[in-house]
């Protein structure tokens, strides 16, 4: 797929999985603009083919996102932006019983409320530009749910509801809306499993193996390249949540 001239911007991409989407689309001949919560890393920001712009701010911070993106669309030369991938999240897993009001609102203020915060000015933009893609990382977990991630599971099923609603609002300004829901992915939390652990989950897997980062990326592009979806929840997870 060839994305030249089209301008990415992916929440959460200083490592993971937004990492490795910003660097398939920059592959793919876009622009692409890096955000974290901290400062992007000089070897993360040299990676790339084509020096990537860089943004700073916390995602559940709504005052701080608006006045962003309020000085982004000044910036001269700066002519908005065509694919948006909300990626940024947090986890802060406890039973229900013992997980503190605090921990629950915390996450769902990151993952739920932060995208919508980064969405609307550019739901709003795209609205006028008439044209635009948003994809939103959602999780196997907001379908299914999971032991210990009431707070993170209703996060994302939160994000899949709003997805769908703005794949609505959108669709006759020609602005798609997608969520992608990773199962279990090859990352530093599978790392720190047990082998014990580690082969409970995968045999709950079909494929019996756990995905990687460009999994995720490759349905990313997929879904930004196709013309004709819209509304959807791809899951990406080997067969767990069948």
């Amino acid at each position: 797929m060839d994305f030249t001239n089209q301008t990415v911007l992916v929440t959460g991409s200083s490592r993971g999985i937004g990492l490795a989407v910003a660097h398939a689309f920059d592959n793919a001949g876009a622009r692409v603009i890096l955000h974290g919560r901290s400062a992007i890393k000089d070897e993360v920001i040299n990676s790339f083919k084509q020096k990537p712009m860089t943004l700073q701010f916390d995602v559940a911070d709504a005052e701080t996102v608006e006045a962003t993106f309020k000085d982004l669309y000044k910036q001269e030369g700066f002519e908005g932006i065509d694919i948006l991938v909300n990626n940024a999240g947090i986890t802060k897993d406890q039973l229900v019983m013992g997980m503190s009001p605090a921990d629950f609102a915390q996450v769902v203020n990151t993952n739920l409320n932060g995208t919508f915060n980064v969405t609307q000015p550019v739901f709003k933009k795209m609205i006028r530009q008439k044209h635009g893609v948003i994809l939103n990382m959602a999780s196997v977990v907001g379908q299914m749910g999971n032991v210990g991630q009431a707070n993170y599971a209703a996060s994302k099923a939160g994000i899949i509801g709003l997805t769908k609603s703005l794949a609505k609002e959108g669709a006759k300004r020609n602005i798609r809306v997608n969520a992608i829901a990773p199962g279990m992915i090859i990352s530093d939390m599978t790392d720190a499993l047990s082998d014990k652990a580690r082969e409970a989950i995968l045999n709950e897997i079909p494929l019996s193996r756990f995905g990687s980062i460009d999994d995720v990326a490759d349905v990313a592009l997929f879904l930004a390249g196709n013309d004709y979806m819209t509304g959807q929840t791809i899951t990406v997870d080997g067969g767990l949540y069948i």
